[in-house]
């Protein structure tokens, strides 16, 4: 059995469990880290080790070079994973990360690789639906940090702190580009099971885009909707993770 380095760059906040039968890897939103992800192994069942992807220009990555494009971002990721896809594995990613979630499975499935046994996206529209991007990532950093105050994922003291907002500013910056640039190209959809997620007050990804999700399945499709803004999964987490707990227990190697 493989033994996961605990070390490993691109997973923090990681706990080994060598009992666990599934790995869920867990992709952040723009701007966001491993960290948001770092207590779902106290809430999920016991047969999956939870793992927060770290993406570069967070944590102990913060000096690395960021990424501003979603290809190379995502044959990075790829990467990174393969050696830890020697088990039964699902993906679950909410906003940007739905989208890398989506792609490296794409590209996973290009290359004859293991799939992951479930798709989780969350607060992100399907990609076929190609809605309207708002450059974020240009504007001034004013206007930036009120698009910031807007979306009601930065914490106030954080929109507040002249000097933390000097750290900030550039990841999400780089973040935005990635996904404010993003087209999904032209595929058939996958062969894996597909759950979304959304938050029943979030402004920007209404119930009818997480539905549009099901046709990027073959397999079974649902969608849950949440209490909540865009940033439900931070605030009702009590609610989530049994939704995604009562998922992972159909697949047989969580049973």
């Amino acid at each position: 059995m493989t033994v996961v380095d605990k070390n490993i760059p691109w997973l923090a906040s990681y706990r080994r469990n060598p009992a666990a039968k599934l790995r869920l890897f867990c992709f952040p939103y723009a701007g966001g880290a491993a960290l948001i992800y770092s207590n779902w192994f106290k809430s999920l069942p016991p047969q999956v080790e939870v793992c927060p992807i770290q993406l570069p220009g967070r944590g102990s990555r913060v000096l690395e070079k960021l990424f501003t494009r979603m290809e190379p971002l995502v044959e990075a990721v790829a990467r990174e994973l393969r050696p830890l896809l020697d088990k039964p594995f699902a993906f679950f990613g909410h906003s940007m990360g739905a989208a890398i979630s989506f792609e490296v499975a794409r590209l996973l499935r290009r290359e004859g690789a293991a799939l992951p046994v479930h798709l989780f996206v969350s607060g992100r529209s399907a990609p076929q639906l190609h809605k309207p991007q708002r450059h974020a990532y240009k504007l001034p950093e004013a206007e930036l940090i009120e698009e910031l105050r807007r979306l009601k994922g930065t914490p106030a003291e954080v929109l507040e702190h002249p000097e933390l907002m000097q750290v900030v500013l550039p990841l999400v910056r780089a973040d935005f580009e990635v996904i404010q640039t993003y087209t999904a190209a032209a595929e058939p959809p996958l062969d894996i099971p597909l759950t979304a997620f959304g938050g029943l007050m979030d402004d920007d990804v209404s119930r009818e885009d997480l539905e549009a999700w099901r046709a990027q399945t073959t397999r079974a499709f649902s969608l849950r909707m949440l209490p909540g803004d865009h940033f439900y999964l931070t605030t009702n987490q009590q609610l989530l993770l049994p939704l995604l707990s009562q998922e992972l227990y159909r697949h047989r190697h969580v049973s």
